[in-house]
């Protein structure tokens, strides 16, 4: 029995070498080979689990979606649309048996609704033909609802005509006379607005439902959150800017009966944002999410209950200190599930409807934007630091998951992600500030590791339990590093005066948090003080170009993302930084010198790898070539890489996989990787 045993082991060897030789780690070529799931929906009578996936083909450089249906006992799934073109928004019609969703198809010439029933045979059917395209669909009653950018005064031939006509024109000037001008990545043309309109699910003519009210939907951005139709389809809630003024829009709630003509502000005496307008599934109430401060996005936001008979309002959750969003019905009226902001995990919670008691449902890892049936069946995204989304069942009385897809498996099986937890440590002021810590694939803490701190972008969110394809710390912490993200003051999710303590100083709590931070790691036998880098994007970057202004900074290099250098031309964005709140910097100057990381120029000494990307609307290109052409006039070893394609975020897997491969090439230069 013995030498059986020796030769089995002897057997098993090799195969065991041959399998560690297999792994790999979490590389960026392993982040695109990935398919990334998008929010499950449930059909309203339980059976049918539908999610969007998207999956790239890097060679071709570009990523194509499917709608895929997973059974609701995990048993499997299977693809309901076509490979190789996308569908979004998919909704289900009132008795499950068909989704709709929007497509881009044959010789369409922008996105259309498409119907496809859900037990049958039988290929998508296109019901739409409306020539700026569709999104923000819903399906209520026999009418499928959806929002649409028109040319005001126009029929659908003119306006066929007016946009073939503007792609034939050689002239290619933008013309504004009032504010908005973009939104993050994109031109908004001041001839067109947003309206809502339906169509019988049977086909038909388009009907205008918000276009003859006269009153649009916010001109910035528009989706199915910013509207919902009644059970009955008599109202319609709707958002909408309330006052006359574009610079600093006033978002309200807006209800109107369909066809009446007439309109009513739900929310003139609030001067912040009221959103996200559902009503409850017996029609009763509307509810909305409300926030008390304008200029400050980060602000908390409160669930609101409008009762549509005694049309008085109540705030349900005055007293929780958690901003509500991705929040549902109960298909009984009497309460919500929503995924809510909880120190630095996304959790499913239960609200009640009449007294606002709030019940914590899931605990670990990250959760999406629910989705329920009627019969209760609850599901979502679940996602962590260590796999990608996924679609999972979730028992609301005790947060047990169950996984319905097999996605991705075969691609991580053999992928070795390193480990990962939170700690928390003392930053400014004694506060005690939580931090996540990656651990790099084989880590022994008996030898020394470079740092690698990663600063947030935000600055009003929060870095949570989940998955990032752009900024992914397991990938960071397979280089060789041990990886830091570190929610400094002022991020989301651990309550409004923690997320309000930085404004309008954006600059010295989260400074001080992030070198308390490198001083607790500085202090672990298992880090090498003498190896040390930091970077970050947008407000990430903003903080790293402040860090590069500081005298005897601690670290090696610096790498910035998209930073926001200067206060001032930062005028030049989508919005403006302080100044709805807290005055512009003609009115409020010290305010803006005070902050603005390019006042500390005369102090840059770190080599800085610095990236932007043109299309970036949010935080302006010429920010980038500001703090590179300083860096290169001081003489400081400085790259800049600039990606014309690329917006606010680096999105195509080609530009992607370079922008690790860059970042990788920097900071390994100036920390090498790997313990010693």
């Amino acid at each position: 029995m013995k030498k059986v045993g020796i030769l089995i082991l002897c057997l098993l060897m090799p195969m065991a070498s041959a399998f560690a030789e297999q792994t790999e780690t979490l590389s960026a070529e392993v982040l695109w080979q990935l398919k990334r799931i998008g929010s499950p929906i449930v059909s309203p009578q339980g059976d049918h689990i539908i999610a969007a996936v998207t999956e790239f083909d890097i060679p071709e450089d570009k990523g194509t979606t499917q709608l895929w249906s997973f059974a609701k006992d995990g048993s499997g799934q299977r693809a309901l649309t076509a490979k190789g073109l996308r569908a979004s928004e998919p909704v289900f019609s009132p008795d499950g048996k068909t989704l709709a969703f929007v497509s881009k198809r044959d010789k369409d010439e922008a996105g259309q609704i498409y119907l496809l029933p859900m037990n049958g045979p039988g290929e998508a059917q296109r019901l739409t033909e409306v020539p700026g395209g569709v999104n923000g669909i819903k399906w209520v009653g026999e009418h499928i609802y959806f929002i649409s950018r028109i040319f005001p005064g126009k029929d659908w031939e003119q306006m066929t005509e007016q946009l073939k006509a503007d792609k034939d024109d050689k002239v290619s000037a933008h013309q504004w006379n009032a504010l908005p001008y973009s939104h993050f990545d994109h031109w908004i043309d001041e001839e067109r607005d947003a309206h809502v309109f339906r169509i019988s699910a049977k086909g038909g003519d388009v009907e205008a439902v918000t276009q003859p009210l006269k009153k649009q939907l916010p001109r910035s951005s528009q989706n199915a959150g910013s509207y919902d139709i009644d059970p009955s389809e008599r109202w319609i809630a709707f958002n909408s800017n309330g006052s006359a003024n574009q610079v600093d829009p006033k978002i309200d709630v807006f209800l109107a009966e369909i066809g009446s003509g007439k309109y009513e502000n739900l929310t003139p005496n609030n001067q912040a944002p009221d959103r996200e307008p559902k009503f409850s599934p017996d029609g009763k109430t509307l509810a909305f999410t409300r926030q008390s401060i304008h200029g400050f996005y980060g602000d908390t936001s409160r669930l609101v209950l409008f009762d549509m008979d005694k049309r008085s309002e109540r705030v349900v959750t005055k007293d929780w200190d958690r901003s509500v969003s991705k929040y549902l019905w109960t298909p009984d009226s009497k309460g919500f599930y929503a995924s809510i902001a909880d120190a630095a995990t996304n959790r499913i919670y239960y609200i009640n409807a009449k007294n606002g008691q709030v019940r914590q449902v899931t605990n670990n890892t990250d959760f999406g934007k629910p989705s329920i049936a009627k019969d209760g069946t609850l599901v979502a995204a679940n996602q962590s630091f260590l796999h990608p989304a996924r679609v999972v069942k979730i028992d609301s009385r005790n947060g047990k998951i169950t996984r319905l897809d097999s996605f991705n498996d075969d691609v991580l099986a053999n992928v070795d992600m390193g480990t990962y937890e939170s700690v928390t440590y003392k930053g400014y002021n004694g506060d005690d500030i939580q931090m996540w810590v990656h651990y790099p694939p084989g880590f022994d803490k008996t030898q020394k590791y470079p740092l690698m701190m990663l600063i947030h972008g935000g600055p009003h969110g929060a870095i949570s339990d989940s998955f990032h394809y752009r900024w992914n710390a397991q990938t960071f912490s397979s280089w060789g590093y041990v990886t830091a993200w570190p929610n400094f003051h002022g991020s989301g999710s651990f309550g409004q005066k923690f997320t309000d303590s930085i404004n309008p100083d954006w600059k010295n709590k989260s400074l001080e948090d992030i070198y308390k931070a490198t001083d607790w790691f500085k202090n672990k036998d298992w880090i090498d003080s003498e190896r040390l880098v930091a970077g970050g994007g947008s407000y990430g970057g903003y903080l790293s170009s402040i860090i590069l202004g500081q005298k005897d900074n601690p670290f090696n290099a610096l790498f910035i993302h998209a930073a926001v250098y200067n206060m001032y031309s930062q005028m030049a964005a989508d919005f403006a930084v302080h100044s709805t709140r807290f005055g512009s910097f003609w009115e409020k100057p010290e305010i803006y010198k005070s902050i603005s990381p390019h006042y500390g120029a005369a102090n840059f000494d770190t080599p800085t790898l610095v990236i932007h990307g043109q299309l970036d609307q949010r935080v302006p290109v010429g920010q980038g070539f500001e703090l590179f052409r300083t860096l290169q006039t001081k003489g400081i070893e400085s790259r800049m890489i600039y990606f014309p394609d690329e917006n606010h975020w680096i999105l195509k897997p080609n530009n992607s996989i370079y922008w690790y491969g860059q970042v990788k090439d920097w900071v390994t230069r100036f920390a090498e990787p790997g313990g010693k």
